[in-house]
């Protein structure tokens, strides 16, 4: 934003904003207040809507099915956003320590499910984890045939699978964030660091972590919302099952807004999601700048 002239009046500096403000306001604020609207009342989208109070919030608290798939999407937030996070820091430590040849292709290939849709992504994976697919025809053919899975139709293994896939896609772009920060890293720190006797972990918590905080804060909060808002990669390889296994609130906002005809509850979850993602997005970036 342009910084207001001396004596410039402070009406003109509002101009400068104002498009941005009306863009933001229009496509962002105005349906969110149409989904809050929805919200407070009983519609199944065709006939006359009712109101609902808070019938629909309560909803939240009192329906196991939706209890569960934010259950679901606090279980995933461990597969998006902490094993992504821990490993793109393990990688980039690695990497900035060593150099080794053919870096370059190796960070584009572990990078490349971030660019890949995620329809490709969670048809190839559906694949993979089919009972006939190539992880169970992997297992047989190295003699462990007896831990072949159905891995995507099994109660205690489906949200697992789908989270690691999660994992699989949100590693290259941790590590991408992370090395670009590492890379910024004087290395005089590096080398006061091995004159003070210090070893790989000390160099990695006294110099590197501290030094990729912005990153770090970039990493959680991106990987955090792709958690939370994770629809795709539900409805196209599990589609919510087996039963209400992998059910997660974007899944929901679906099913009852199309599906079953509860567009108010629908419109709920979705504000209700709107606001956890909103406020652990807020304690990620508070937590990081209360450290600097």
């Amino acid at each position: 934003m342009s910084r207001r002239a001396p004596g410039e009046p402070r009406s003109v500096g509002y101009l400068y904003i104002a498009p941005a403000l009306l863009v933001y306001g229009a496509f962002l604020l105005w349906p969110f207040g149409q989904a809050v609207n929805l919200s407070l009342l009983h519609w199944d989208g065709l006939s006359r809507a009712t109101p609902a109070g808070l019938d629909n919030y309560r909803a939240l608290l009192s329906d196991p099915a939706l209890r569960g798939a934010f259950g679901h999407s606090l279980v995933l937030l461990f597969f998006y956003a902490v094993l992504p996070v821990a490993a793109g820091l393990a990688l980039a430590a690695l990497l900035s320590r060593a150099r080794l040849r053919g870096m370059t292709f190796w960070r584009t290939v572990i990078f490349l499910p971030q660019v890949l849709a995620m329809v490709v992504v969670a048809v190839s994976w559906r694949s993979i984890l089919a009972p006939d697919g190539l992880l169970n025809d992997l297992l047989r053919a190295v003699g462990l045939g007896s831990l072949a899975r159905p891995w995507l139709g099994d109660h205690a293994l489906a949200l697992p699978s789908v989270g690691l896939v999660g994992t699989w896609v949100g590693t290259g772009l941790c590590l991408v964030l992370f090395l670009s920060g590492a890379q910024r890293i004087p290395r005089e720190l590096y080398e006061a660091a091995r004159l003070d006797g210090a070893g790989a972990w000390r160099e990695f918590t006294a110099v590197t972590l501290p030094a990729l905080r912005p990153q770090l804060a970039v990493g959680l909060t991106l990987t955090i919302v792709a958690g939370l808002r994770n629809f795709d990669l539900i409805y196209l390889t599990t589609g919510g099952g087996p039963g209400d296994s992998t059910s997660v609130p974007a899944y929901e906002v679906y099913r009852r807004a199309f599906e079953t005809g509860q567009v108010g509850q629908a419109a709920a979850i979705g504000v209700a999601l709107t606001v956890v993602v909103f406020a652990l997005t807020l304690t990620v970036t508070r937590l990081v700048e209360g450290r600097r």
